[in-house]
């Protein structure tokens, strides 16, 4: 799984990139063999005016599916990575759940249409 995280209007400092990186890897536990790629983009939108203008997106890749995209924005940046994490673990979950069982299914089927 390889993670890319990227930085738009502010320098990104190593304490804020391990923290990404911690909270990826624990929102996605367990489904680490379906994820191919993560990018997360963290930006400051409003720049040096303030308010709530930090954002978190993060996309991720899973073969043979539809990319999972998550978009929050908070007022800080720290609060936007948790949320995007928590909810972008939500939904890889259900998108690799869903795999799952459209492979069990095709798997059940390929058997049963085997020559007796």
């Amino acid at each position: 799984m390889i993670i890319d995280i990227q930085a738009r209007n502010f320098s990104l400092t190593e304490a804020l990139r391990g923290y990404v990186v911690k909270r990826i890897n624990s929102a996605l536990t367990g489904n680490n063999d379906y994820i191919q790629r993560i990018v997360v983009r963290l930006s400051d939108v409003n720049g040096p005016k303030g308010g709530i203008d930090k954002r978190c997106h993060i996309q991720v890749v899973i073969p043979h599916q539809p990319d999972v995209v998550i978009d929050d924005v908070e007022c800080n940046l720290y609060a936007a990575v948790d949320i995007a994490a928590n909810r972008a673990g939500c939904t890889v979950s259900r998108h690799v759940a869903k795999y799952r069982r459209h492979n069990r299914s095709m798997r059940s089927f390929d058997s049963s249409m085997s020559p007796v």
